[in-house]
């Protein structure tokens, strides 16, 4: 609680980047998926995971219980137009998978995995924080 406390505070004192709005968006959204996992119980121990050879990264990495979670989180500022998690579409699943692939070179052999979804919609005073556990397989190309 007074490390988001304090997180917020620095964001409110420090100058916003000159940035698209929605990447403003997508940044705020991690944030708050941050802390919102660690709240139900993840261990992260990773955010924004890239390789120099894919076009997606893992947001979030993180332990739940025994199972390494590889969290997609998607930020939404209406529900208009479709659901965020709608946005995790073969491609880009595809994408994190080849992600994940190459992060589990560096861990112990039959690391047990999940896919989440963490979805933010900022439509609402407070916002609306849902996780979807094993959202997609790490096999399924």
């Amino acid at each position: 609680m007074f490390t988001q406390l304090a997180v917020r505070l620095l964001d409110a004192i420090l100058p916003e980047p000159d940035e698209p709005e929605h990447l403003k968006t997508g940044r705020r959204g991690e944030e708050l998926a941050y802390f919102f996992l660690r709240k139900h119980g993840y261990t992260i121990v990773a955010r924004n995971f890239r390789t120099p050879w894919h076009k997606s990264e893992l947001d979030i990495i993180g332990w739940n219980g025994g199972i390494l979670c590889f969290i997609e989180v998607k930020t939404r500022t209406t529900r208009d137009i479709a659901t965020a998690e709608a946005a995790v579409d073969d491609t880009k699943r595809n994408d994190l998978r080849r992600v994940a692939r190459h992060y589990l070179r560096q861990c112990a052999e039959n690391t047990p995995t999940r896919f989440d979804i963490v979805t933010v919609y900022l439509d609402r005073p407070k916002p609306e924080i849902t996780i979807l556990k094993s959202a997609f397989l790490l096999s399924g190309e």
